[in-house]
């Protein structure tokens, strides 16, 4: 089973909660970051990184002997990164999607593929299994394709051991890496916080997410602040809570440690065990198909 760890704005507690349920899981699992813009979760879990691959795109490169200035493949390319100007063919990589598209197009041949580098996959290991992560390059645009390449990745370990789970640390937001990181899931969790903020971004990531009859419940962190209007529209759109967490200086100053809380605040153990629990009976019964049918 994949289980995602999502939100509709950075800093509601994802990583928190991630971090905490991948140090109670009970059965084999691998934690996945594909935050791969600003990956962190490493900083809690303590990985021991055994391999570091880089991570390529196919991008086209002009061959301007063969090329007639035909214009099909700048035509196709809706991101123009493939353009001729007079007699000259010009190919920006970095603003390639890695479509492919213009290499079949081309009548002459004129294009072959070259790559250019997105960033880097981490292979590790932790207590309770496997740990990957992406890390985008410095300046690279595009974090989709190297998710991607990532998924992929784990995609793989869940045909190979299907015994084993899958806990994703997803990029907040509600944007196209989101909506990746989201889209293949067994079950969704939204993190989120009753600020008005808060509601506002949870809102949309539950209209963004919802099409995809994925069950999907909801962890309300730092609960006992704002007001109740999350639960209210949690209630009317028949979305579980399945956790909520206090407002306690005890876990910031355990966060700011680097510390996973579940460990270091005894308290919250059981918390995140009955999350645990509810996220794992929500993904066996098909509990999103329910809600993607009102």
């Amino acid at each position: 089973m994949i289980y995602t760890i999502a939100s509709g704005k950075g800093g509601t507690g994802k990583t928190t909660v991630a971090s905490s349920l991948i140090s109670l899981w009970d059965s084999p699992v691998t934690a996945v970051d594909l935050d791969v813009e600003e990956p962190n979760l490493h900083l809690f879990l303590n990985p021991t990184i055994t391999r570091i691959d880089p991570a390529w795109i196919e991008v086209p490169e002009a061959d301007e002997d063969k090329c007639t200035r035909c214009r099909a493949c700048s035509d196709l390319c809706q991101f123009k990164a493939i353009t001729v100007m007079g007699d000259t063919m010009l190919v920006f990589p970095e603003m390639c999607h890695g479509c492919g598209g213009c290499l079949a197009i081309c009548p002459e041949g004129a294009l072959r593929p070259a790559h250019r580098e997105l960033g880097e996959i981490c292979h590790g290991q932790i207590n309770s299994g496997r740990f990957v992560m992406g890390r985008l390059r410095i300046g690279e645009a595009m974090s989709p394709p190297l998710m991607r390449q990532v998924k992929a990745l784990f995609s793989g370990f869940v045909d190979k051991e299907p015994d084993t789970d899958i806990v994703v640390d997803a990029p907040p937001g509600v944007s196209c890496p989101a909506v990746s990181a989201v889209i293949d899931s067994d079950c969704v969790v939204l993190v989120t916080e009753p600020t008005p903020f808060g509601f506002h971004d949870f809102k949309l990531a539950w209209e963004a997410f919802s099409p995809f009859c994925i069950p999907m419940g909801a962890v309300i962190n730092r609960a006992d602040i704002g007001d109740d209007t999350v639960q209210r529209f949690c209630d009317e759109k028949g979305i579980p809570i399945w956790a909520e967490i206090p407002f306690d200086r005890a876990i910031a100053e355990a966060y700011s440690r680097g510390e996973v809380v579940a460990e270091s605040l005894a308290p919250l153990r059981e918390t995140f065990h009955q999350l645990r629990r509810a996220m794992r009976q929500a993904a066996t019964t098909g509990q999103g198909a329910a809600q993607c049918a009102k």
